[in-house]
């Protein structure tokens, strides 16, 4: 079934913005109140996500990683393989799958139903517990030297069901004991079945405006106390639920980050008259990076090599 989108804004209370075009890249950015914006029915998003679940079944120990550009998925592709588990590959439809992937990952296109003009790994990271007994997931522009990744593999594949590992973002001094600027966030992790169904249960998942999920009970305080970003959720379920995460430290694989985030020079790559959710990552990687040097720097510069030399 593909999912069923409307032509226009429909309820407008949601929106923070009046554009269409930019509510709908929202969506697809994993965001409930541009989900609410254009009322879509979430049934029709679950029966999608359970058609994932019925094709992805037989994967087991799946790695979510997101192409935003082939050669730097390509290498993540092999870290994973490496660390023991199976790259799921997806990717954002602006880019496309990637042109070569190893042996063992799985090609899988989230967005075949869906049909939105981008998407985020985000999206169907809310809805893991659909798809995936286990899943582990990272940023794109993210590599990690061997022995820290399968650490981090050991760790994972350990990992109860009813159990989430994610890392805490540090707002910084001034506001490091705020609630209204607190989030776990994706930089690596992992989640599972149960875990993953209970912060849905009680709309408080991965995707930004947590506020506005329509199983979130207490939206008009969240809105008011807590932050929107990507991963609040997730930090809510955990402080203020119960929920059971094990948290990482980011700054143990900030070598291997290769972001914006305090880099002052940064070259910024958007779409035409597009917000920040229209970055095109695969432009700001290629601008700002050399992959090669990037690996070489944490010891990963023989996966730089072509498959057959691997």
């Amino acid at each position: 079934m593909a999912l069923t989108l409307p032509g226009r804004i429909v309820r407008p209370e949601f929106a923070r913005f009046r554009d269409y075009d930019v509510e709908l890249a929202q969506f697809g950015q994993g965001q409930w109140s541009a989900f609410r914006t254009l009322n879509i029915d979430l049934s029709e998003i679950v029966q999608i996500a359970r058609d994932w679940g019925r094709r992805l079944e037989h994967i087991e120990r799946p790695w979510l990683c997101w192409n935003v550009e082939p050669d730097w998925c390509l290498v993540q592709q092999k870290l994973v393989r490496e660390a023991g588990w199976t790259p799921l590959v997806g990717f954002d439809p602006r880019v496309g799958p990637p042109a070569e992937l190893i042996p063992e990952a799985v090609l899988f296109d989230f967005n075949a139903e869906l049909r939105l003009p981008l998407l985020y790994p985000h999206f169907p990271l809310e809805f893991a517990f659909l798809f995936a007994a286990k899943l582990a997931f990272w940023h794109s522009d993210l590599l990690i030297r061997r022995e820290k990744m399968h650490a981090l593999a050991r760790r994972f594949g350990a990992l109860a069901d009813g159990s989430t590992t994610a890392c805490k973002a540090d707002p910084g001094l001034r506001h490091r004991y705020l609630p209204w600027r607190q989030r776990y966030w994706e930089l690596v992790g992992c989640t599972t079945r149960s875990a993953s169904r209970d912060q849905f249960e009680k709309g408080c998942g991965w995707w930004m405006a947590y506020w506005a999920h329509p199983n979130q009970k207490r939206g008009r305080s969240v809105r008011r106390w807590y932050y929107w970003d990507h991963g609040a959720g997730i930090w809510y379920w955990h402080r203020r639920t119960g929920g059971d995460c094990i948290v990482l430290d980011a700054a143990d694989y900030a070598e291997g980050h290769f972001t914006k985030i305090g880099k002052k020079d940064y070259i910024g790559a958007r779409e035409p008259n597009g917000s920040d959710v229209r970055r095109n990552m695969s432009e700001e990687l290629v601008r700002n990076f050399d992959l090669r040097r990037a690996c070489e720097r944490i010891d990963l510069g023989d996966l730089m090599e072509p498959q057959s030399a691997a």
